[in-house]
């Protein structure tokens, strides 16, 4: 039991085996299911293949206070992690960083990792993982040292007309041909941008106050921890419907 136990606390999580097809949609974080289990509670929040990935999935994870520090894992698909709450003690081969709110962290397939609560406090991390379909068997060998992480604290607000932005990367990796990420605060009343499509599918997640986005002309309400999925060519733009600014990771991938 400790064993399996271990391996979803490190975000290891079986893949099923009748995964459908995502559809472009709201996926809410307080309606999702949460399973809780000795040390750790694991929210249940998209699972299922995409136009470029055969598996892709997205959990919550809140690791209890005081737990203690996981042994390495390596596996051959590609993890991200972004931090909602607390501090993460994060491990890539020989480097270790405790991150906080904002931070991201990318692991490649085949780079050892470790993810630990370390505090007196919960923290609760995003984790999300997926294999492309076109990428052929890996050596992973071949692969090490190409993970990283962004610190939500080193990365430079740039303000704009309608809000600011903070670009956290862009880049090739292992299982995807692009991925770009950046955060977006957006003013009160505004739209990032007339509705659109693009051939990159898109994840937004919320971080901040509230939206809606506009899924192929239908409006979906969208509140702090929500995954807002967007396939390849739906068309999409996303406005601010509170009275504050709200801000969201937007990433394109392909």
């Amino acid at each position: 039991m400790k064993p399996f136990l271990l391996l979803i606390l490190l975000g290891v999580f079986a893949q099923s085996a009748l995964a459908q097809t995502l559809p472009s949609k709201v996926y809410s974080w307080n309606k999702a299911p949460v399973a809780t289990y000795v040390g750790y509670e694991d929210r249940t929040l998209v699972e299922g293949t995409t136009r470029d990935f055969n598996d892709f999935s997205v959990h919550g994870i809140t690791l209890f206070a005081d737990q203690p520090e996981p042994p390495n894992q390596i596996v051959d698909d590609e993890i991200l992690v972004i931090v909602k709450e607390g501090e993460l003690t994060v491990t890539l081969g020989e480097k270790t960083k405790t991150l906080g709110p904002g931070s991201v962290v990318l692991v490649m397939p085949g780079d050892a990792h470790r993810f630990a609560n370390k505090s007196r406090k919960p923290v609760t991390y995003f984790v999300m993982r997926y294999t492309s379909k076109e990428v052929p068997d890996l050596d992973l060998t071949q692969l090490a040292g190409q993970s990283f992480w962004v610190d939500w604290k080193e990365v430079p607000y740039k303000p704009h007309d309608k809000g600011g932005i903070r670009r956290m990367f862009d880049q090739a990796t292992v299982m995807c041909k692009r991925f770009e990420m950046h955060v977006t605060t957006l003013n009160p009343g505004l739209w990032s941008h007339p509705p659109h499509t693009h051939r990159a599918a898109e994840i937004l997640l919320l971080i901040e106050n509230t939206a809606q986005e506009s899924i192929d002309g239908v409006l979906h309400p969208a509140e702090v921890g929500d995954i807002i999925f967007l396939e390849s060519n739906v068309p999409h733009g996303i406005q601010n419907t509170g009275s504050k600014p709200c801000t969201y990771f937007a990433f394109q991938f392909e």
